[in-house]
């Protein structure tokens, strides 16, 4: 069997955020099933999908200082600016 479905998160600032809620509801409104594979496809350029188990939320805090470290916000190299300067750091979810 196999289903799609196709749902939309709210727009999130810069940083790491939880979506387990949002899949679920999404998942919710599917025919049930006992065993399966979820694929979950980003349709966003600069936005990134992470899979953690979410037992200590320092892992996200670590994730989010690394990030704005290594990609901070604003870079005159950036060339992915069409939805705005900092478009390409901003997205990480």
């Amino acid at each position: 069997m196999w289903q799609q479905i196709e749902f939309q998160l709210p727009a999130m600032r810069r940083g790491f955020h939880l979506i387990t809620d949002q899949v679920e509801a999404a998942l919710s409104k599917m025919t049930p099933v006992s065993i399966g594979l979820l694929h979950i496809q980003l349709l966003h350029t600069s936005a990134s999908l992470t899979i953690n188990e979410n037992a200590d939320p320092s892992v996200r805090r670590d994730m989010e200082k690394h990030f704005s470290h290594m990609v901070p916000e604003d870079q005159p190299y950036y060339e992915h600016i069409y939805e705005g300067s900092d478009d390409i750091s901003r997205d990480c979810i």
